[in-house]
């Protein structure tokens, strides 16, 4: 008997400065790569990688095909600039995401596509994309929002996978796009940078076990967030291979 995993994740975001535009996205037959990027403002050469990643979505790639997702580790702090958008739990996952490739180095551009290590990213980006968008879906998504009042709105994700012996698990991100940093020490010192799809909020793993999962969670926006420049993201993953089943995103659903 094939059983299925569900989850459901509720977010209940409350400010008086947003409002929420309605956003529903389902996720479709074949698999959506999610895109992720470890990079650093401290590191000279994340810039072109995180040029290459405010590409997406593209005419080739839009957000059926490819979901960005920008994670800036910590681990450069050290060399004389404090990342302002460095989560230290980014940089332990970046370094699980390794691992589970089976290798041991950490470095930074550092591109993985739908969980699979992708070291030239300049030479096989597009052939690792067009590989994970030929699957079939290991996962279904449905993700959503909906204002509940004013400067209120929730985001819900809804997901469902084959039960296997590997744990699986949900994710959810919030993403913030067009941030500007300008950098006063180390290796980009003097330099004005641009980011976008950096993740400014992460929830999870979400365990799918017993067939489902109900979660319910407060957040409360910063005030250096522009809502206009908001995206929702989700994504399954099984946590053993660090392979991703399935992902989807909804942008720019947030209106000030």
């Amino acid at each position: 008997m094939n059983r299925r995993i569900k989850a459901t994740l509720a977010l209940a975001l409350l400010s008086p400065t947003l409002s929420w535009a309605a956003c529903d996205v389902q996720s479709g037959p074949r698999t959506t790569a999610l895109v992720e990027l470890y990079t650093s403002e401290g590191c000279s050469s994340c810039p072109p990688a995180d040029k290459r990643l405010s590409q997406f979505p593209s005419r080739d790639y839009g957000l059926a095909q490819a979901v960005p997702i920008s994670l800036h580790v910590d681990y450069w702090d050290d060399l004389g600039w404090k990342e302002p958008f460095a989560q230290a739990q980014f940089s332990e996952r970046q370094s699980w995401l390794v691992h589970a490739n089976g290798h041991k180095t950490v470095f930074t551009p550092h591109f993985f596509v739908a969980g699979t290590e992708v070291r030239d990213w300049r030479a096989n980006l597009g052939d690792e994309l067009k590989r994970v968008n030929a699957q079939a879906a290991g996962a279904d998504i449905h993700l959503r929002s909906e204002a509940t009042g004013p400067g209120a709105f929730v985001v819900s994700a809804s997901a469902s996978a084959p039960v296997s012996a590997d744990p699986v698990a949900l994710f959810i991100a919030l993403t913030e796009d067009k941030l500007m940093s300008s950098v006063s020490a180390g290796e980009n010192r003097g330099v004005t940078l641009s980011h976008d799809h950096v993740v400014r909020q992460w929830i999870g793993p979400i365990a799918l076990r017993a067939g489902r999962a109900d979660v319910r969670q407060a957040i409360s926006p910063r005030a250096n967030w522009n809502p206009a420049n908001l995206g929702i993201v989700g994504f399954v993953q099984d946590m053993k291979t660090g392979r991703v089943l399935q992902a989807v995103a909804a942008s720019q659903c947030v209106r000030s």
